[in-house]
């Protein structure tokens, strides 16, 4: 089966984007963005087949609401350029009978991200005609949540050791390091 489509994009800040606005915008909601004080509203958005949020098992349970979830994302970054979330489109098959879509939705979701710590939501999309391009738009959190429920931070630092095992100093006095993502 044929999935000519697949787009991968990042919510960034620093391009006037929210992950609120996102999330309203694929599920067809009204959600209040606590950043910038506004109402997104897409309540009258058509062809909407189905939503869900995902969570992994220690991530709190108010996260099932959209806009808590997405709030606190928000919230979490502090940065004027901060990266919020990942989005991707995806095309979903025409062979495939409608109401298989959110299981397949659903278990993708489950074994590449959930699993992983990160959090799912997804929204399944038929517009006019119904059946010409069925779509699912999907957005995760771009911090894995630790087992209290806390997000953990996106990179850590890690120092580059010699062959012996031991930190290298460089003649700044400094210690050399790099980041490793803790997500990807």
């Amino acid at each position: 089966m044929p999935n000519p489509h697949f787009d991968i994009t990042i919510t960034q800040r620093s391009k006037g984007q929210s992950a609120v606005a996102g999330a309203a915008y694929q599920s067809g909601e009204k959600l209040f963005s606590e950043y910038d004080q506004k109402t997104k509203n897409y309540s009258g958005k058509r062809g909407i087949l189905y939503t869900e949020i995902m969570l992994p098992s220690n991530a709190p349970s108010e996260y099932a609401n959209r806009e808590t979830l997405w709030n606190s994302v928000e919230a979490a970054e502090k940065q004027w350029n901060a990266q919020l979330a990942r989005r991707f489109v995806l095309a979903l098959p025409k062979e495939v009978p409608p109401e298989q879509y959110p299981q397949m939705v659903r278990d993708y979701c489950e074994k590449q991200f959930v699993s992983k710590g990160m959090i799912a939501d997804f929204a399944i999309h038929d517009p006019n005609p119904p059946g010409h391009n069925v779509h699912c738009h999907v957005m995760l959190t771009l911090r894995a949540m630790d087992e209290h429920g806390r997000w953990l931070p996106k990179s850590r630092k890690v120092y580059d050791l010699d062959e012996n095992g031991e930190r290298i100093r460089l003649p700044s006095g400094n210690w050399k390091s790099h980041k490793e993502n803790t997500v990807d």
